[in-house]
């Protein structure tokens, strides 16, 4: 058995969990939608596009895992332009939190939407370069970036939702008169 089919079932539950985890992120988009803040694009282009993005990749390379290669060369090349697309992704997200104005960026942003974003692309762009004489060492190293990503954007997801539902809408409930709110 090859290497790569032995990370089978690891792909086949990482990838379902991150398309599963897609169309919710448009589910709760939708819920929320009913009346963004002032800002409310740029912010989303910094903190929501960012989640689908690293859902994408999840779901990405777990199908491109699933393809039966002759050779793993070939799937290698692939992750590794996709790591390299998700570093280049990385440094425009930091360019578009710094430039939004709807919400100050704490360490926690920071860490999660850029930090360990870049250091889970870098690893996966690296492990792409050791595929071909260390095939074993690098499908554990993709497996793991592919791991961060997706509670990435778990991480990500939640801390979305809570700032709406607690914030955001919070702020709107105490504007408005008392026999306003529902």
């Amino acid at each position: 058995m090859s290497e790569l089919a032995k990370w089978d079932s690891f792909y086949v539950i990482v990838g379902s969990a991150a398309g599963a985890l897609i169309g919710l992120q448009f589910v709760v988009l939708t819920l929320i939608a009913e009346r963004p803040p002032a800002g409310a694009a740029d912010a989303g282009a910094a903190f929501g596009s960012p989640t689908i993005v690293h859902f994408g990749a999840v779901l990405f390379l777990s199908a491109l895992l699933h393809v039966p290669w002759q050779t793993i060369t070939i799937a290698a090349v692939l992750w590794g332009v996709l790591g390299l697309g998700g570093i280049v992704y990385a440094v425009i997200v930091a360019r578009r939190m710094r430039n939004q104005v709807a919400y100050k960026p704490i360490f926690e942003d920071w860490l999660f939407h850029v930090a360990l974003p870049l250091v889970a692309y870098s690893i996966l762009a690296l492990s792409a370069f050791a595929a071909a004489g260390h095939e074993r060492e690098a499908l554990f190293w993709a497996g793991g970036a592919a791991l961060l990503l997706l509670f990435i954007g778990i991480h990500n997801a939640w801390d979305s939702v809570a700032y709406h539902v607690f914030v955001n809408l919070a702020e709107r409930n105490a504007k408005r008169p008392r026999n306003e709110i529902k």
